[in-house]
């Protein structure tokens, strides 16, 4: 299993942040990389863990159900709808305070395949092209935020 951390500071207080990360069926509105999106359903009891939505990237649609969704610091997701040799693709928004309004937003992707070197090589390999749609995304998000406030 590989990680790869991606954070940005925005100049928006966490709470208008998380409001954003909350609405899981928009990320459309704000990610660059997300054509469409939109909740293919709710959690158990209309909760929020086990919520799914449909994105659309590209020719690819993934499938994104909740895993962990603790108001207003961490949302955690996993991702279905890639190839099948991919064991396992979550991601995990963190929100922290940076003061003056700011705040740290860390987005943390995993990636499994399999235990053994070639595996391992391939999640790193792997984890770098996450990396760069996680810049992308928080940088969506931030000009959202940002732009909006001036």
């Amino acid at each position: 299993m590989a990680d790869t951390h991606r954070t940005r500071t925005i100049a928006a207080p966490a709470d208008e942040i998380w409001d954003i990360l909350a609405d899981f069926g928009s990320i459309s509105a704000w990610a660059p990389n997300a054509d469409h999106s939109c909740i293919l359903f709710s959690g158990p009891d209309g909760g929020a863990v086990g919520t799914t939505r449909r994105v659309q990237v590209g020719r690819d649609t993934l499938v994104e159900r909740i895993t962990e969704f603790s108001p207003p610091r961490t949302l955690a997701y996993d991702i279905e709808g890639l190839p099948k040799r991919l064991r396992r693709v979550s991601n995990r928004w963190t929100l922290s305070a940076a003061g003056g309004g700011s705040t740290v937003v860390t987005l943390t992707s995993t990636v499994e395949i399999g235990p053994h070197p070639p595996h391992r090589l391939a999640e790193q390999v792997l984890c770098r092209l996450v990396a760069r749609r996680s810049d992308s995304m928080l940088a969506g998000l931030a000009n959202l935020l940002e732009c909006a406030s001036v």
